[in-house]
């Protein structure tokens, strides 16, 4: 694509954007490190950023940022963004709230240490094929299930589940890279989401002390992105083909 002013002003307003994640990242780490701080802002703040990031990428490649605004790298932008909102802000939320046992919060330092070296990897993501390598961090989703598990269940079984995300962080398993779901499965992946983070809103003023039947609903997305993501990488689909 020829490159033009109006395109470089947009492409240089696609940085913008990705940046001012760091607006509700503040927000919510201010949230997390006051006494009486509401996990429930944390994790409103989050979603916000959540959204920002979604919506940048495909903005960033429908105006060639890489061409248009070369001289800024927005993939450290986003990158730093997203350690920050989807591991180290989340993680530092289920520490202080004691959604783990006695004695093991510390170990939330090696989830974080597993999603540097997930983010770091030269194929952590693979947009060719429309995967992540790893469990992509989404140490967000866990904390806001490491509340209600702590609640319904016990701290035990937040530390397990926890720890085994940690080590699928540094494995070679596939996980769907949502905006470049192959197009048989983008609708059911990408509004599924939208309904998906309804339910988790609905769910909020309550947080943590929902229903078992409303937190087993929760998990039924959570579980279709998990077996699709499987079903996929174990057929080599990409994003290329029709499903």
């Amino acid at each position: 694509m020829p490159s033009s002013p109006a395109l470089r002003v947009k492409a240089y307003a696609v940085h913008l954007l990705t940046a001012s994640g760091i607006v509700p990242a503040a927000l919510a780490m201010n949230e997390v490190a006051r006494p009486d701080g509401d996990p429930r802002m944390v994790f409103l703040w989050l979603l916000v950023c959540t959204i920002i990031d979604a919506v940048d990428g495909p903005l960033a490649r429908r105006y060639h940022v890489k061409t248009n605004a070369p001289a800024v790298d927005g993939r450290t932008i986003d990158d730093l963004l997203d350690y920050l909102t989807f591991a180290f802000i989340p993680l530092m939320l289920v520490w202080r709230m004691g959604w783990l046992p006695h004695g093991t919060g510390w170990t939330v330092s090696l989830a974080m240490a597993a999603s540097l070296f997930g983010f770091s990897h030269t194929q952590a993501k693979d947009e060719s094929g429309g995967f992540f390598r790893g469990f992509p961090s989404y140490w967000n989703i866990f904390a806001f299930y490491a509340g209600l598990i702590s609640t319904l269940a016990s701290p035990w079984a937040s530390a397990v589940l926890m720890w085994i995300l940690t080590i699928l962080t540094v494995t070679p398993v596939k996980f769907l890279y949502p905006n470049l779901t192959p197009r048989r499965w983008k609708p059911w992946i990408l509004y599924g989401s939208v309904l998906w983070v309804v339910v988790m809103l609905w769910m909020l003023p309550r947080y943590p002390n929902v229903s078992p039947v409303t937190f087993v609903v929760s998990l039924i997305y959570p579980a279709f992105y998990t077996i699709v993501s499987f079903k996929l990488a174990s057929r080599g689909k990409t994003t290329d083909d029709g499903g």
